[in-house]
């Protein structure tokens, strides 16, 4: 089984939480048992988390040599330049080595079908803020902030659209959708 979950901002990638006091998690969305996800998102990051009961099928859509895309979405700080974009399409070079090109693409706004954030993104009127896509095929901790923040726009918002062919699609923040697999004795 596979679950195609829309991760709310504030959520940890996480059923439970020792923390005092207590930070949501997975436990307020998901009720199947047995699922783990399958990958992470930040706690300050929305959208697109897989969770599955099949840890082969957690470690084709996770281990890096399998080089699934991953899309997000990010509100950046500042303007994205040619220089900045082109900089992320050759990869950049992070403290723990360089990532691989990524597709970097400035967007004229955010999509309409975006909903808006719980806590808002705080605004600045002297400092411009825009929205680039960015699809990558690693998975490191906090990759994309790291990668946008290297090339000089801060990220703000960040929204994971798609894993492989797994895209977010209508899901609203918080609404899961169940996919069932193949036994795992067909495959």
């Amino acid at each position: 089984m596979l679950i195609l979950f829309n991760k709310p901002f504030g959520v940890l990638c996480q059923f439970t939480d020792r923390s005092v006091p207590p930070r949501r998690t997975l436990a307020e969305f998901i009720r199947e048992v047995n699922v783990y996800p399958a990958g992470r998102l930040d706690f300050d990051s929305e959208g697109l988390l897989l969770l599955t009961d099949d840890g082969a099928l957690a470690h084709r859509l996770t281990d890096p040599r399998h080089k699934q895309t991953k899309t997000y979405l990010a509100q950046v700080e500042g303007e994205p330049t040619a220089a900045a974009l082109d900089a992320l399409r050759r990869g950049v070079l992070l403290n723990d080595g360089p990532t691989l090109p990524a597709e970097a693409e400035a967007l004229d706004a955010a999509p309409d079908w975006l909903w808006p954030r719980d806590p808002p993104v705080r605004f600045r009127k002297s400092v411009p803020d825009r929205w680039i896509r960015l699809t990558i095929r690693e998975g490191r901790n906090r990759q994309v902030r790291r990668m946008t923040a290297a090339v000089g726009l801060p990220t703000l918002r960040l929204i994971r659209t798609h894993v492989g062919e797994h895209a977010l699609g209508d899901l609203a923040p918080g609404a899961s959708r169940r996919i069932e697999t193949l036994p795992r004795s067909s495959r």
